[in-house]
């Protein structure tokens, strides 16, 4: 990274402590020393309309927590109905190529039937008295014993062939009632996201302009302090891993979305959830990791903060609900929520339950 850019970022790291909001044009692979804060001037909470702004914040973060939550419960059920569509459809390739081949068997089964029918009913040592040259009719039998032998290979063949299209018929049927269990999942999530989303809207429409100004002026102080306390944690001084070259192709993927609006189940171009930015930049990198952030936690390897580097992800609230890529200098780009866009922010903005390293 070159020095102009990390000079950016690092004056936009100045700048977002002096206005309370962390932002910046620009991405980092180094972690500087933060510059000082200061102390927010406190804003009223309750509005002259009688609203108590702090509680109403408080019920949006709520809200849209949940919506969250629900949208990693519907991206965790859409993975899960790819996965099994795809295994239907394998399945089923398996079940043509199964019963070509059992109708193969057949044919050579009947043809070797008729076969031994041409060859006459009287018993073996019959045929040997009553044949003109012996050794001729002991050759013959020879290859008829031959032919038996092949007959029941054939035969046994043809069971296992059977039984595989019995077994893949049985799998597909326990692939379709996941499937469809799984669509279930992902209608009842879908309700659950739309009903959190309508009312986190509904409370918001309820304000006035100049409400809604303050309400956006308590959460940048929120997120402020929470970052403030992260920093003066000393922790940003113990952090100095640089980023891999995987990580610096998701990094920048990431920090390219900025601005693109937040969609709940969208795994881009144009827009994004939390767990679709995520996985689409080291997908971008070329390292493939789970879908949603439930599964990054559970499935990638966790690292101490202090040893994260760019391009890690950090994970958020006690029920992984929420992910964020850590670009170094303390900051994250992440895709917030409804109604917000892709941007930069405090990595300590909210309270964090690890991190996780897809490129180990």
């Amino acid at each position: 990274m070159g020095s102009g850019k990390r000079s950016l970022t690092t004056a936009a790291m100045v700048l977002a402590c002096a206005c309370a909001v962390l932002s910046a044009p620009g991405v980092a692979y180094a972690s500087p020393t933060p510059a000082p804060t200061r102390t927010p001037t406190p804003t009223p909470t309750t509005s002259p309309a009688g609203k108590d702004l702090e509680a109403i914040r408080k019920k949006l973060d709520a809200l849209y927590h949940d919506a969250a939550v629900a949208t990693d419960a519907y991206n965790a059920a859409e993975e899960q109905a790819k996965q099994q569509s795809a295994e239907i459809v394998d399945l089923a390739r398996e079940i043509v190529k199964g019963q070509d081949k059992l109708d193969e068997l057949k044919d050579r089964a009947g043809a070797a039937a008729r076969a031994q029918y041409r060859g006459g009913g009287l018993p073996p040592e019959m045929r040997l008295w009553l044949s003109d040259n012996p050794q001729q009719y002991l050759d013959g039998a020879g290859r008829v014993l031959q032919g038996e032998h092949a007959t029941k290979g054939l035969l046994a063949e043809m069971t296992r062939t059977q039984q595989d299209l019995e077994q893949y018929a049985k799998d597909a049927s326990a692939q379709w009632q996941k499937l469809e269990a799984n669509r279930q999942a992902k209608a009842t999530a879908q309700k659950e996201i739309k009903k959190q989303i309508a009312a986190a809207e509904k409370l918001e429409s309820q304000l006035q302009k100049k409400e809604k100004e303050r309400l956006a002026k308590l959460e940048e102080e929120a997120a402020y302090k929470a970052q403030t306390a992260w920093l003066s944690s000393g922790v940003l001084a113990e952090i100095s891993g640089k980023a891999s070259e995987q990580g610096k192709k998701a990094v920048k993927f990431a920090t390219d979305q900025i601005g693109k609006p937040y969609e709940w189940g969208a795994e881009g171009p144009g827009s994004y959830d939390c767990s679709g930015l995520t996985s689409q930049a080291w997908a971008a990198a070329g390292h493939g990791i789970p879908r949603t952030s439930q599964e990054q936690w559970r499935q990638l390897p966790h690292v101490d903060v202090k040893d994260m580097r760019p391009g890690d992800l950090i994970i958020y609230f006690d029920d992984a609900s929420h992910v964020a890529m850590y670009i170094g200098d303390g900051a994250i780009v992440h895709a917030p929520r409804p109604g917000r866009t892709v941007t930069i922010t405090g990595a300590g903005s909210m309270p964090i339950l690890g991190v996780v390293r897809p490129d180990v």
